[in-house]
């Protein structure tokens, strides 16, 4: 389809959509309504330029959004109509931005003569842009028909600049349907302003503390994946002999076949003897508490960030390198020596260490094994807040980038399939396996519908075990007592068939080894249930250091110590 001819006028609507496929969105989830009309419309005309995918909840639209940006790198695009649509987005929205996702998000708005006065239009709601601007890195307020086409142009140059992180675009409904004239010449998008070269000072710095450090440890986070760092992280770690500890956004920064990969449990042993920590593109604080991961006592830390915000306290960065990592890593790799911290003989001692003591936990570990067995390595896991998925945090090995997707620090309960479906679209029919519990798939369990309308290619195993596992687990060893975490389930079997979706049951770990190789061979969508019982806690484990009050069995002698 040709862009839009000079001068010929042309609504609000085909704006918008010419904006979008100038900017390269080839797939967006959305859910029509009255504010979106004309846009909607002119998508219908510009069918051969962008695929719509249309979820049966908004919540789903921006779920989508970030699954399909996390498999793919590309990003990914949602629209909902104003107040309600955009509030039932806000979850998905949220998880996007806890995951550094890059996520367009546009949502109509009422009449741009009413908005602010409270008139009680159609879906108005008090401050709706205070609302997108909580959720988004940037946003902008459409001012008039003519504002579309720059708007969409500073989205996309704010998507390629910094932190990835959401944008949203709010656009009254009249600016949509208004006519205005078509440019003479495609816009041209503001300059995506370039990350800078960090300083040679403080590269030289982190350089001699790398240098001179008994026993460097590297930590990871998801900060190296957005512009391809993990070649570079590898040939750094490489050069140097360090561990590489990842955290969960980090999950695939090395493959776990590689010496040096450890996942946080395993980092607590090579943690215990550094006196030099890399942090590479990580947060690094703690799960529940403003403190950082790792306490500072003894030990010496360097922080790579591309946001300054990760940079200062908590943290206590002796060097603190705002730069992306994919520029930082190379620069400081050529100024390190090459050496051997931890030898390949004592790498695999520490992961054994940390192996065995997940293998304690059953049946989650035998579930976690078979399912990475019946998985390509290739294949694109989702893993959510179940019992067998906070285990799968660190007993599931990742061999690449984009293989794993986790909910971030929101941890939002019923994430998983619609992100899984999602990804499902940007991974180009790679198969996607999504794991969740019977409470969190009840969140969305109508997108079986969607699923199946789109046949792709997810295997959605639910384990089942009546409850809200983990808030139950919790009260039961916090006060001796339960409430309001029992389930009343519909039958899965009959649920899937309603939809069409292809079903079975699995009831060991070997069976869903199984059913998972069985689905990869189906065309569509299939959902696998598993029926569970009370399982032990994991939470000893999870992290470097484990939450306050998780406590377990005593962890066998590091493995390192007396060396």
């Amino acid at each position: 389809m040709k862009d839009m001819e000079p001068h010929k006028p042309v609504t609000g609507g085909q704006v918008l959509v010419d904006s979008l496929v100038r900017h390269g969105v080839q797939d967006l989830f959305m859910i029509p309504g009255i504010q979106l009309d004309w846009a909607v419309d002119a998508l219908r005309q510009r069918s051969a330029d962008i695929r719509l995918f249309i979820p049966r909840h908004e919540q789903t639209t921006t779920y989508m959004a970030d699954g399909y940006y996390r498999a793919s790198g590309r990003t990914g695009a949602a629209m909902v109509v104003p107040g309600p649509g955009a509030l039932n987005a806000g979850a998905g929205l949220a998880t996007a931005y806890a995951s550094n996702s890059k996520v367009l998000f546009v949502t109509g708005q009422i009449h741009s003569t009413g908005v602010g006065k409270g008139c009680g239009l159609l879906h108005e709601i008090k401050d709706q842009t205070g609302f997108v601007r909580g959720l988004t890195k940037w946003n902008c307020f459409v001012n008039s028909p003519s504002g579309i086409a720059p708007a969409f142009a500073n989205a996309f140059a704010q998507l390629a600049t910094g932190r990835p992180r959401p944008v949203g675009i709010e656009i009254p409904h009249d600016h949509l349907s208004a006519s205005v004239d078509s440019p003479e010449q495609p816009e041209e998008s503001p300059t995506a302003v370039a990350s800078a070269a960090p300083d040679s000072k403080f590269l030289d710095a982190a350089a001699r503390l790398l240098n001179a450090a008994r026993f460097p440890v590297i930590y990871v986070g998801g900060g190296v994946f957005p512009t391809n760092a993990c070649g570079d992280l590898q040939r750094l770690a490489e050069k140097i002999g360090a561990p590489v500890v990842m955290s969960d956004n980090g999950r695939g920064a090395l493959s776990d076949r590689h010496p040096l990969a450890m996942n946080s449990l395993a980092g607590r042993a090579v943690f215990q003897h550094a006196d030099v920590v890399l942090v590479v593109g990580s947060r690094f604080v703690d799960v529940l508490t403003p403190t950082a991961s790792w306490p500072a006592q003894g030990v010496r830390f360097i922080h790579i960030n591309i946001d300054a915000a990760d940079l200062g306290a908590p943290r206590t960065a002796e060097v603190a390198i705002e730069a992306d990592a994919g520029i930082a890593l190379p620069l400081l790799s050529e100024r390190l020596h090459t050496r051997v911290a931890l030898s390949e003989q004592d790498a695999l001692k520490v992961k054994r260490w940390a192996q065995d003591q997940i293998d304690t936990i059953q049946p989650q570990a035998a579930f976690v094994a078979q399912l990475r067995a019946a998985m390509p390595d290739d294949a694109i896991f989702v893993n959510e807040l179940t019992q067998i998925g906070y285990l799968a945090r660190i007993a599931f090995p990742v061999y690449g980038p984009r293989t794993y997707i986790g909910p971030g620090y929101q941890g939002t309960l019923g994430y998983g399939f619609p992100v899984a479906l999602g990804a499902a679209v940007g991974a180009g029919g790679r198969r996607v396996v999504s794991i969740t519990g019977d409470g969190g798939f009840g969140w969305n369990m109508q997108e079986l519908a969607t699923a199946q309308r789109y046949r792709l290619p997810v295997t959605l195993v639910v384990f089942n075990d009546g409850h809200f596992g983990n808030v139950r687990a919790i009260q039961k060893r916090e006060f001796a007592a339960e409430v309001a975490v029992d389930l009343a389930n519909p039958d899965f079997g009959l649920l899937a068939n309603a939809f069409g979706v292809a079903y079975c049951r699995a009831d060991s770990p070997e069976a869903l080894g199984a059913a998972v190789r069985q689905a990869a061979r189906h065309e569509g969508p299939v959902l696998i249930e598993v029926k569970l019982g009370v399982v032990p806690s994991p939470w000893h484990l999870l992290r470097l250091l484990p939450m306050k009050g998780m406590t377990g069995p005593a962890a066998p002698q590091n493995p390192l110590n007396g060396d």
